[in-house]
């Protein structure tokens, strides 16, 4: 069945150019696909279509009959004396209005009410209020609300107080719990922390309607699409995978569209030299090699209509690096933060080497952008102290880029901030992808991922050896991002840096600090080991339970389970006979180290008797079980 059929859309803002020309595609009933392409290139028009916020100039969309549709990105409004509470059960709308319908009908049923339609409605509406998760709505919310860290005292604060991430994450967790048939999701991890968009990640697994998704962030769409549609030119490009297959893909395509694109030019080559000898024949009095000339320059003008692929050109700028002078690039002695009475961490003793690259995660809200903020000395710490290295040149990319003026050109910006020529300027923002007309704009209408790219144009043309980064992939989109890790790549400092990018984090990281429950634990190694250190760590928390409930006394269990605890004493006494003829013969074997036949005997008997000890343990194991019950 399909839910999405998108047949010739066009959208345009403005006559000059079309945002949407031609965007032909459609999806299945339980399909996870990725929506692709760069900023500005209409995913989110697309979206805002979908839903019917915006109308469109050609074509035809159909969606569905009955298929409710829910998307995340735009913040509804709510009254002011919503609480987030309300916010998240106002997903519930629908089943609380069967539910006052369901109290009306009780209330007329105890005062004698008894006619057939009665009766009738109230089972019809007992039964769809139960098969439609009615007494369940408590505990869906609970889970919801945890699996986004959306804890109690947040649920209880007014909506408009929320921060525009934690709304986000409200919204997120509202639209979750609604009876939604398709999901849009537009940047859904934007404002997520780690251990969120895991938690989305496995919502979405388990899912069984349909998914649309905008995103950037490529382990997300690794996990969650198994096709992707991109949106370049206004049309649509398909890929049948998740995006590890579909940038292969794309570069195979580009690959192979260039090498058909040179075998064209070479063949056009070849004709234009055999038409120009036609011609000078026909010159000379052949008339039939003068037609011959005209057939072949049109072939030559329809292979001329094939246009060379193109391909975003990468990042050419890299850092200037100021020479490092020492080992310690910074050192935190027993380093404490406090705000409004809550201590955000405390008791922090780490140093920084020379030319480490360091994550430092945690949930949002923990204290990992102040902790930046006491680095760069913009904030006073609680206690403690913060000593830098010599000749530390530090350079700052924070989470939200702004500019004092806004009001000034991009390429007035460059001159003031960097004190160089405008030819200079604008060679260092073409480096940046800001070519034309567009270093004339003024920096009040750039986007989030353009300031930040202008941000970063303007720390490249400064000498440092430290470079500190809050969340620098935020906004972004793929190609930017890869602009961003080309440059940190190319950087020989020392990198300290706030991410939930897991790609990012993965490909720069030699050293973890995660900061959670006030204090900040160094794992000396990367993403890929720490991933496995924490599961390895986690796993223990579940195990003592059974060990608790052995100690039950045999009397209360039943006839099954004292006999099994019966059979366990018995199976001890075994296990500690065959421990201690383990133990005689490594003696033995000791004593007769230099006799072959006699060491020989001994080791086969010493395999035996580890095969009978096995065994035991495995008996003991399920006579455990079989006595808990």
């Amino acid at each position: 069945m399909i839910d999405i059929h998108v047949s010739g859309l066009v959208k345009s803002f403005d006559l000059e150019k079309k945002i949407l020309d031609g965007l032909t595609f459609q999806v299945n009933t339980g399909e996870r696909v990725g929506i692709l392409g760069k900023n500005g290139s209409g995913k989110s028009t697309l979206f805002k279509i979908l839903t019917g916020e915006l109308d469109w100039d050609e074509g035809e969309v159909q969606i569905a009959p009955g298929r409710r549709m829910g998307l995340i990105s735009q913040i509804p409004v709510y009254p002011e004396d919503y609480t987030v509470e309300d916010v998240l059960e106002s997903a519930f709308d629908r089943l609380h209005r069967m539910e006052e319908e369901l109290r009306r009908l009780t209330q007329e049923m105890e005062r004698g009410g008894s006619d057939g339609a009665l009766l009738r409605r109230y089972g019809e509406l007992s039964t769809a209020f139960e098969g439609m998760g009615g007494y369940q709505t408590k505990t869906e919310l609970n889970k919801v609300a945890a699996g986004l860290s959306i804890p109690p005292e947040m649920r209880a604060r007014l909506f408009d107080s929320l921060s525009g991430g934690e709304k986000t994450r409200v919204n997120l967790g509202r639209l979750i719990l609604e009876d939604t048939d398709i999901l849009l999701l537009d940047e859904p991890t934007n404002h997520l922390d780690l251990h969120a968009v895991e938690w989305l990640e496995e919502y979405i697994a388990q899912f069984k309607g349909t998914v649309l998704a905008i995103s950037h962030d490529r382990y997300f769409l690794d996990r969650t699409v198994s096709r992707v549609v991109e949106i370049l030119d206004g049309k649509a490009e398909f890929y049948s995978g998740n995006y590890t297959f579909y940038a292969e893909e794309k570069e195979k395509r580009y690959a192979e569209r260039l090498r058909q694109y040179e075998k064209n030019q070479a063949k056009i080559e070849q004709l234009s030299e055999a038409a120009e000898k036609m011609r000078l024949w026909a010159f000379q009095g052949n008339d039939k090699m003068y037609k011959r000339a005209i057939v072949m320059e049109r072939r030559i003008e329809k292979l001329n209509t094939v246009e060379k692929p193109k391909r975003e050109r990468n990042l050419t700028a890299s850092f200037g690096e100021r020479e490092f002078a020492g080992d310690e690039v910074l050192s935190l002695r027993d380093l404490s933060m406090a705000f409004d009475g809550r201590t955000l961490f405390s008791g922090v003793d780490l140093k920084i080497r020379g030319g480490e690259r360091i994550a430092l995660i945690g949930d949002n809200g923990t204290g990992k952008s102040t902790l930046l903020k006491l680095l760069l000395g913009e904030e006073t710490p609680a206690g403690g102290r913060i000593r830098t290295g010599p000749a530390v040149r530090a350079a700052y990319l924070p989470q939200i880029v702004d500019f004092p003026h806004k009001e000034r050109s991009l390429v007035d910006t460059m001159i003031y901030e960097t004190d160089c020529s405008a030819q200079t300027a604008r060679n260092r923002l073409a480096a940046f992808h800001f070519r034309g007309e567009d270093v004339f704009k003024s920096v009040s209408v750039l986007s989030g991922g353009e300031l930040s790219r202008l941000k970063l144009c303007i720390l490249m043309d400064e000498d440092v050896n430290f470079l500190i980064l809050d969340e620098p992939t935020n906004h972004l989109d793929i190609a930017s991002r890869e602009w961003i890790e080309g440059a940190v790549e190319q950087f020989g400092g020392t990198l300290l840096f706030v991410s939930h990018d897991r790609y990012f984090i993965n490909k720069f990281a030699t050293r973890i600090w995660e900061l959670a429950d006030g204090r900040i634990t160094d794992y000396p190694y990367g993403f890929a080991r720490y991933r496995t250190v924490k599961a390895q760590k986690e796993k223990p928390a579940a195990a003592p339970a059974p060990e608790k409930k052995a100690k039950k006394p045999a009397s209360k269990g039943s006839r099954v389970q004292n006999n099994a605890r019966k059979q366990m004493t018995i199976c001890e006494r075994e296990i500690a006979k065959e421990e201690g003829r383990l133990q005689e013969l490594d003696k033995l074997m000791e004593e007769h180290a230099c006799e072959y036949e006699k060491l020989n005997e001994l080791c086969r008997e010493k395999e035996e008797v580890q095969e009978a000890l096995d065994a035991l343990y495995d008996q003991w194991a399920a006579l455990a079980e079989e006595a808990e019950g």
